[in-house]
């Protein structure tokens, strides 16, 4: 018996966007571009700082003695270890956070809030906190937001791998 070559399947069609699927994309890329542009804005206008400056420090001012290794950080922080590193940098020549090697595994770093970086973040919090209040939080009811926190869920557990998706599972085997 001969094996018979089967043609080569087509590439299959793209999955084009249609209707709501477009309408929820173009909205969200709205929020994507333009909240952050929003917030630093405010930070900047107020404390010198951008957003993601502020949720570093944010993430080591609620760590056990305002510290944590820089690769535990960098994911708290939805973020590279290198970019980590570089924001860390500027945090450091403002005398905000410090770098020292880990005492457990050398390594390892560990990043530090400074009693100064911890005063730059508490003077800055209220005027973020409204500006997070004025464009996001008040703008929605308490439905939508518990659907906001499983949307966001739902799609940062996608960007982690952590996909419910049988098709995303099978996909190499």
């Amino acid at each position: 018996m001969h094996a018979v070559n089967a043609p080569e399947p087509e590439d299959p069609e793209p999955r084009w966007l249609a209707g709501d699927e477009v309408n929820a994309w173009m909205r969200l890329i709205g929020v994507i571009i333009r909240l952050p542009a929003a917030l630093d804005a405010q930070l900047q206008r107020d404390a010198g700082f951008n957003h993601f400056e502020y949720t570093v420090m944010l993430n080591l001012s609620t760590a056990p003695e305002q510290a944590l290794r820089m690769s535990h950080l960098a994911a708290l922080s939805h973020s590279s270890l290198s970019r980590l590193s570089h924001v860390v940098s500027r945090l450091e020549r403002r005398g905000w956070v410090q770098r020292t090697p880990c005492p457990d595994d050398g390594r390892a770093t560990v990043a530090t809030l400074t009693d100064d970086g911890f005063a730059a973040l508490d003077a800055a919090a209220p005027g973020h906190v409204e500006a997070v209040r004025a464009f996001v939080i008040d703008a929605l009811d308490a439905g939508q937001l518990r659907e906001l926190t499983m949307i966001g869920d739902t799609i940062l557990r996608r960007l982690d791998g952590d996909s419910d998706d049988p098709a995303a599972h099978n996909q190499g085997s």
